[in-house]
């Protein structure tokens, strides 16, 4: 996969005399590039690059634009919002060493560019379900950090109220965090089906991972939504790895996207945040039209192991992702495009990171001292309306709670 971006210049009067001041700078980039330049908008200063090995089509006459932007703006707010993820999953690596957090925890440490492109072409009222690696989706989602944190210490203030840790987080349009391989598709796709049946002008996005890939039911909720034509964005996260084992070592075709005949689908370099945001506008504005679902492949890389279980260097060597850490992360890239722009200052990264640093330590320190649910709560949100004065019994016949939700 070809990651670097050749960047448009559209200079000014004095434009070539700033272009061999630049080159005689020889700034020291990972990513490799023509020139930087800002275009000037009515909303402001523009950058602007061609990506053009960004995708990849199946079954599809013509894909997303390869030509990327995004304003000032739009661009320091997807680097804060990286960076939280980013912050946060480190707090959560953190906290889970010092049994803090107990069971199973799954962090979205490298594939924050998914996250966040997605998110930012997507409309207030469409849909969300992802898998167990949900933290990152739980916060995009509208779940505070400290909502997100809480509910990994087991805390009454999470956004499941303690109740779910790390796989099972909800919010408004969120249907989860799924602890069950693959079973977040078919649910997926059922949500679609009620978009559809409503009348709404609004997508779910189903997101699975590559070791899920080749599932059954995912087959089958392929099979259901093409007949239906359900306004669903199947998203395979391909991270490289299925718990331990490669991508290669575990599917006779590997090519995620094209996995259905009758499904036309999208490769997504998912690194490069503003290639994700253009390829979600070209999915959601198919899925829209009426043209029934499409399938995108965000090739992405996961920094840590499987689940904080396991040490993640057992079956790839640490040169590996150190590798992907200096030549792909999505945001030193993202950042470095900026910078190189002249977009924005290293001094306002500066600040946003701060910034950032407090805004998880805070909500560190909340999920720390929140205090847990008492007992009694077990035997609340069982059934969703129940009467008045109704009684649930616990682990034996002698043992009944009144419930009031």
């Amino acid at each position: 996969m070809n990651i670097y971006a050749k960047l448009i210049v559209r200079l000014p009067a004095n434009g070539c005399r700033l272009l061999l001041q630049q080159q005689q700078q020889k700034i020291n980039s990972s990513i490799p590039s023509l020139a930087t330049a800002v275009r000037k908008a009515s909303s402001g200063p523009i950058l602007e690059y061609d990506e053009p090995n960004a995708y990849k089509l199946h079954m599809l006459e013509e894909g997303p634009s390869n030509h990327v932007s995004c304003t000032r703006e739009e661009g320091l707010d997807f680097y804060r919002k990286m960076q939280v993820v980013r912050r946060m999953e480190a707090s959560a690596n953190n906290m889970y060493k010092a049994k803090l957090i107990r069971g199973f925890c799954h962090l979205y440490s490298g594939q924050e560019a998914i996250c966040v492109g997605m998110k930012a072409a997507m409309d207030k009222n469409d849909s969300l379900i992802t898998a167990y690696r949900a933290h990152g989706w739980t916060y995009m989602m509208g779940v505070s950090v400290t909502g997100v944190l809480a509910e990994l210490t087991g805390k009454k203030t999470g956004c499941s109220e303690g109740r779910g840790g790390s796989m099972h987080m909800y919010g408004t349009n969120f249907y989860g965090g799924n602890g069950i391989v693959g079973a977040q598709v078919p649910l997926g796709a059922g949500v679609a089906f009620a978009h559809k049946y409503r009348g709404e002008q609004n997508v779910c996005v189903a997101l699975y991972g590559d070791g899920a890939a080749n599932q059954g039911q995912v087959f089958e909720a392929f099979n259901m939504a093409k007949l239906w034509l359900l306004p669903c964005i199947f998203v395979c996260e391909n991270n490289g790895y299925g718990m331990g084992t490669s991508t290669a070592r575990a599917s006779a075709n590997p090519n995620f996207y094209k996995r259905c005949e009758y499904i036309p689908g999208l490769w997504v370099d998912g690194m490069d945040v503003l290639a994700v945001r253009e390829a979600t506008r070209f999915a959601r504005d198919w899925c829209t039209s009426g043209k029934g679902p499409i399938i995108m492949e965000m090739a992405t890389y996961r920094y840590f192991g499987h689940s904080m279980s396991d040490p993640g260097t057992s079956y790839r060597t640490r040169e590996e992702v150190q590798d992907v850490r200096k030549s792909r992360d999505p945001i030193a890239s993202f950042r470095e495009k900026l910078v190189q722009a002249k977009l924005v200052t290293e001094d306002e990264f500066k600040g946003i990171d701060n910034e950032v640093k407090k805004l998880i330590e805070d909500a560190e320190n909340h999920a720390q001292n929140d205090p847990e649910l008492p007992v009694d709560e077990l035997y609340s949100h069982v059934y969703s309306s129940p009467p008045a004065n109704f009684k649930i019994r616990g682990c034996d016949n002698f043992t009944f709670k009144d419930i009031s939700k």
